[in-house]
């Protein structure tokens, strides 16, 4: 059985999302490839979760795919405030669900497809 999933986004900008996901959510470098020079690969912590950020210059950013990557925070509302001016979208105002979350559908500086979630 396999003991965890590794979400792995591809971005032709790894500092970009680097410094989007650490701004935003206090994202923590885990591991860098290579050490120095130019990046190719950030691992990022995120509470108890990973992040792995890869380089490659022909990534086709914009529309986001088929994965969503979800995230539980603290508070929505105070967290959604931050998307904008750290470079991504908000598509909308946070809404309570009936399954007990408030959420907050968001994009980051790539267009990749972020959920910012809150117990209620």
């Amino acid at each position: 059985m396999p003991a965890a999933i590794h979400p792995i986004v591809v971005t032709p900008d790894v500092d970009r999302l680097h410094s989007f996901y650490r701004d935003l959510l206090g994202a923590e470098p885990a591991e860098r490839y290579p050490p120095d020079g130019d990046v190719f690969f950030v691992g990022l912590r995120i509470g108890d979760a990973e992040l792995g950020i890869v380089a490659n210059a022909e990534a086709v950013t914009g529309t986001p795919g088929r994965v969503l990557l979800s995230v539980r925070v603290d508070a929505v509302d105070d967290v959604l405030k931050r998307v904008e001016p750290l470079g991504g979208t908000v598509l909308g105002e946070p809404n309570d669900m009936p399954w007990g979350q408030r959420v907050a559908h968001v994009r980051d500086p790539d267009g990749n497809a972020l959920n910012l979630t809150q117990p209620i």
